[in-house]
């Protein structure tokens, strides 16, 4: 018996790996987040599958059903959305798989921002102007932060930023982000990246908390913050396919 950890991507269901569609519908056992996973992820579940939605439930109650799964013999598939090793909570949901003896896989999925920037039809790393993409979050009522990982620290880097769980905390992003990316830098609120509903708000860090106000996002956003944003056309090329750049694939230098 084995419980298969599943990244179930953005919302689409045609983001899907080829694997993750393989053993969802395989397993007889489905636990998946409903309030971030659309049904259609899981509608390829096996007929007469136990197909549950985990949003109201806690991790005892998750435990308990995958506990109950072993002693069926039974393999379940825990679905999660996004990546599940970007903030699956699978960590403790791990540690109690071990001290129960249960062999569990994590089958990786794609993650909001990816998604957003597929969406938005751009790059998030430009040369020369952003090499590096932070991924953090805000504390709002969730788990407490680290305390060296706070936006200004992450703000010195002046990088792209992809902030989650922020959308109702944009005042305090604001107050810690001005200061080092100036009122002017682009921002990109993604709403529901890949559902059928998804909404795209551009703006820089002086105007975005109105836009998002006059539409009435509340959650389930990601708010993506630098100056590779904002449509940049005079950067260098990359030295990837510089014909001046050798590597080991491409050992010559033209003429």
């Amino acid at each position: 018996m084995k419980v298969f950890f599943i990244g179930a991507g953005p919302g689409d269901p045609e983001l899907l790996t080829l694997k993750a569609q393989r053993v969802i519908a395989e397993c007889p056992v489905c636990l998946y987040a409903g309030s971030l996973v659309p049904a259609d992820v899981v509608a390829g579940a096996p007929e007469g599958a136990l197909v549950m939605d985990t949003a109201p439930m806690a991790l005892d109650d998750t435990h308990a059903e995958i506990l109950a799964a072993r002693d069926r013999g039974e393999n379940v598939a825990r679905v999660h959305s996004g990546d599940p090793s970007l903030y699956g909570a699978i960590a403790e949901q791990i540690r109690r798989l071990k001290a129960d003896g249960i062999d569990y896989e994590i089958i990786p999925g794609v993650p909001a921002y990816a998604a957003a920037a597929a969406a938005l039809g751009q790059e998030l790393t430009v040369p020369e102007v952003a090499q590096s993409i932070v991924l953090t979050r805000m504390s709002m009522k969730s788990t407490s932060m680290p305390s060296g990982e706070t936006l200004e620290n992450f703000a010195r880097t002046g990088t792209t930023l992809a902030i989650h769980l922020g959308i109702r905390a944009l005042r305090e992003i604001e107050r810690q982000l001005i200061p080092h990316y100036g009122e002017d830098c682009p921002v990109v609120v993604a709403y529901r990246a890949s559902w059928p509903d998804q909404l795209f708000l551009r703006g820089t860090l002086g105007d975005i908390r109105e836009k998002v106000r006059a539409e009435k996002i509340t959650r389930t956003a990601l708010i993506l913050v630098g100056p590779a944003l904002g449509g940049i056309k005079d950067f260098k090329d990359s030295a990837l396919y510089d014909p001046q750049t050798p590597h080991v694939l491409r050992p010559k230098v033209k003429a």
